[in-house]
């Protein structure tokens, strides 16, 4: 026959048992809890900054992006780049680059594709933005370092997996690299200093133009200024200049 007394006392350690097991375990119930809501709420901010960028709402895209920051230890590189998406459509080229510069430094294989991809966007608007100023020299700089960030793309950015991994699945990562790089050098050549005149040696004489040829130099260079002024006119509104893409 069992014994009242030792059954209760048995039942007392089994509770204790149980209530020792569970607040052992609520920590770990809690961390799950915390994870699963995480991962929710990176789906859910992520969603809103591609949504937010598809109907050109670029401050809710740095908005979301902001709320993708804490704590991602999933795709870290995520935020900052569609931050620097959201700046670079608002204007704030600065701002974006500093964002895809983060976003490269935590990028690893194929997720440097896009985010070099937009930073030489950027940079390039930032020598478009100089060259209008009037500062050749700083319109060059930026265009160079936009250069080097394509160039310097990993070899598997030009590859279908480049294609499938690319925020714009209709877009061919290779062909906008080498457009890039051809859009960029075609810049720089055109932003060169010409060759300086050789001087006359002592006693040459120097060829003068007349007056009909004067006017006509005159001509060529009011026609070409007036190109100019018409393309980077055309180009104000986003910030680019003559075939600079938007970021993506």
């Amino acid at each position: 026959m069992t014994d009242p007394v030792a059954l209760v006392h048995a039942n007392r350690r089994r509770l204790r048992v149980r209530r020792i097991v569970l607040l052992a375990s609520t920590p770990l119930l809690l961390a799950a809890l915390l994870f699963c809501a995480k991962v929710l709420s990176m789906y859910a901010f992520a969603h809103q900054a591609v949504a937010s960028h598809a109907t050109g709402h670029h401050a809710g895209t740095v908005e979301a992006a902001r709320g993708q920051e804490p704590f991602n230890v999933f795709e870290p590189w995520k935020a900052p780049y569609n931050a620097g998406v959201g700046l670079a459509e608002l204007g704030d080229l600065d701002g974006a680059r500093a964002r895809f510069e983060e976003a490269l430094a935590l990028a690893r294989g194929l997720e440097q594709c896009a985010v070099r991809v937009n930073l030489a966007i950027v940079l390039e608007r930032i020598g478009d933005r100089a060259l209008r100023e009037g500062d050749g020299a700083a319109a060059s700089k930026a265009w160079q370092e936009a250069l080097t960030v394509t160039e310097d793309a990993p070899a598997e950015c030009s590859s279908p997996e480049a294609d499938d991994a690319s925020p714009d699945p209709d877009r061919s990562m290779e062909e906008t690299l080498e457009e890039q790089e051809r859009r960029l050098s075609e810049k720089l050549e055109d932003n060169a200093s010409p060759d300086q005149p050789e001087e006359p040696e002592q006693g040459e004489e120097q060829d003068t133009p007349d007056g009909d040829k004067l006017d006509d130099i005159k001509d060529r260079l009011e026609q070409g200024q007036q190109e100019r002024d018409e393309r980077d006119e055309s180009n104000e509104g986003d910030g680019g200049g003559s075939g600079t893409d938007r970021p993506w």
